[in-house]
């Protein structure tokens, strides 16, 4: 086996490794529910549900000294993540979509109470969705329905432009390859 070849397969088994470590993008935060002062998104994720909380106004992060949630009339656990969301433990396979949420978050010495509605996401018939949820329009909100299903057309697509890049970038290593080991020769 000349060089030429052996490095080709190189490249090749390194790229069709590399796509197959690639992970997921987390889906993309949506809005769940907001008020005059803060607006709380939210998404699936591997074990729950992401909230993140911020400004309604400048749209900056919030530092929330509390953070309680109601899924349905049943209250669940949120836990503060390094990145200052929280995440909601659900456990897996739950259908979420279009259960009531409630989120009482505690900022500059006051609390609020947001209201709204978990919207059913690209893939909640999926095992790979945990929690089968994504945000939907807040109840006080006045978003066509339409706007949580495209945010979950665009989960789906993202997903897939991803894997086709992937195919896209080993092809071309492919060609290059190719055609230096032909002038070579």
């Amino acid at each position: 086996m000349s060089i030429a070849p052996a490095a080709l397969f190189a490249a090749f088994a390194a790229c069709a490794l590399g796509g197959a470590l690639a992970q997921p993008a987390p889906a993309p935060l949506a809005p769940l529910a907001h008020s005059a002062l803060l607006a709380v998104d939210a998404a699936p994720a591997a074990g729950g549900l992401v909230l993140r909380v911020r400004r309604a106004t400048d749209q900056t992060p919030v530092v929330v000294s509390d953070l309680a949630v109601v899924i349905d009339g049943k209250s669940e656990p949120a836990t503060a993540q390094a990145d200052g969301s929280w995440l909601v433990s659900r456990p897996a396979g739950m259908q979420d979509a279009g259960k009531p949420v409630e989120v009482t978050v505690g900022h500059d010495g006051i609390h609020e109470v947001l209201s709204g509605r978990l919207a059913p996401s690209a893939g909640a018939s999926s095992a790979a969705s945990p929690g089968a949820a994504a945000a939907g329009a807040a109840s006080s909100s006045a978003a066509p329905s339409g706007a949580a299903s495209s945010g979950a057309a665009r989960l789906i697509s993202g997903s897939h432009k991803q894997f086709f890049w992937w195919i896209l970038n080993i092809a071309v290593v492919l060609i290059a390859a190719i055609a230096i080991s032909r002038r070579i020769s």
